[in-house]
């Protein structure tokens, strides 16, 4: 089987905003590619437990073993690794990604072990929605910020950032110009 394209929900909402721009990425990712192998993970859904920087990650006898924490982490480790493509989706919840996402990528540390460059040119792509409708005053600059930051440090590239407001359940529906622009995300990613 193709290597998939791996989408994370970091939304604890099944069918909120961030549901719809995975879905109309989805949708422009099926457009390019109608057989493309697409995996979505609700985050929110598993258990994930907070990094214990105990650094038994960087050990060299841990290379390839990413963390002593038996989670469901341990699984998504060879799900990013395998994945040709990764997406990430959250809303921004008090000023940056929400706490299940940031879960995810404190862990991701785990990974992102320099001998191994698991994460060495990986697309990304990153969906935010936000409630205000300014990207500094919701907090979306630093998600963006924390998420630049953690793909330069493993290597990866990002290869679009959708970001816009969509504050109540339905409301990235209704923005045609964010619906567009994750639409379109999704087919620069095949």
């Amino acid at each position: 089987m193709d290597e998939p394209i791996l989408i994370l929900s970091g939304s604890p909402r099944k069918n909120g905003n961030c549901s719809y721009l995975i879905g109309k990425t989805i949708e422009g990712i099926r457009e390019r590619d109608p057989e493309a192998h697409i995996e979505v993970v609700q985050l929110h859904s598993m258990k994930i437990e907070p990094c214990r920087a105990c650094n038994a990650c960087r050990e060299k006898s841990r290379k390839q073993h990413y963390c002593i924490i038996r989670d469901d982490m341990t699984d998504m480790y060879k799900k990013v690794t395998q994945c040709k493509v990764l997406v990430l989706a959250s809303p921004i919840y008090w000023f940056t990604v929400t706490a299940q996402m940031k879960l995810f990528l404190d862990r991701l540390y785990g990974l992102a072990v320099e001998e191994t460059d698991s994460l060495k040119d990986k697309p990304i792509g990153i969906l935010l929605a936000y409630g205000d409708i300014d990207p500094y005053t919701s907090g979306a600059i630093n998600a963006i910020r924390t998420l630049e930051d953690t793909f330069r440090y493993t290597k990866s590239k990002i290869m679009g950032i959708v970001y816009g407001t969509a504050n109540n359940i339905g409301d990235a529906e209704k923005n045609k110009e964010l619906s567009e622009k994750a639409f379109n995300l999704g087919k620069m990613l095949v």
